[in-house]
């Protein structure tokens, strides 16, 4: 079942915090895998704005210090030569790059929590959004799977190629 407007279109009013449709606007049901992505996009969207507040709090620290105290917190020998390599290449982060890391991450988080939100509310344009956000990475992951082949990337590839279709199919739904 998708909406139907009836006279001039889909109309929201304004009600305090309720919509209220202009008669004869029928809402259908919402396609069921919707919620799965509302889910993914508002989960990835919450871990991410977590790890900008992380990332900001490390902007005047010492990486190398910080990571051997994570180290030592986890339980895991920071002796040994990879982690040893990895202190050392974390050393090389200044803090300019850093607040770049954490912006990009704040940006990236932001988009993700207004499509899940917009999601939520059927908003008829975030459709296309999602939509646009998710097909962004299929050319990147295509050309990630050409310069050597990965499981992984082609399976987020699948599943990338997949939302994209659902979302198509189904984006009056949304």
């Amino acid at each position: 079942m998708t909406r139907r407007a009836g006279g001039a279109g889909r109309r929201f009013a304004a009600a305090g915090r309720n919509r209220i449709l202009e008669e004869g606007t029928k809402i259908g049901k919402r396609a069921p895998g919707l919620y799965a992505i509302i889910a993914v996009k508002l989960g990835k969207s919450l871990l991410l704005l977590g790890l900008t507040v992380g990332i900001y709090s490390l902007i005047d620290e010492d990486l190398g210090v910080a990571f051997e105290r994570f180290l030592r917190f986890v339980k895991v020998d920071p002796e040994h030569a990879f982690f040893t390599h990895l202190g050392e290449r974390l050393q090389s982060i200044t803090p300019a790059k850093l607040s770049w890391v954490a912006s990009g991450t704040l940006l990236y988080g932001l988009l993700l929590l207004v499509e899940s939100v917009g999601l939520i509310l059927r908003s008829f344009w975030v459709a296309w959004l999602v939509i646009g956000e998710t097909a962004f990475f299929i050319p990147i992951e295509i050309y990630d799977l050409m310069g050597g082949f990965s499981l992984t990337v082609l399976l987020i590839l699948i599943v990338n190629v997949a939302i994209v279709w659902y979302l198509y199919l189904h984006r009056a739904e949304a």
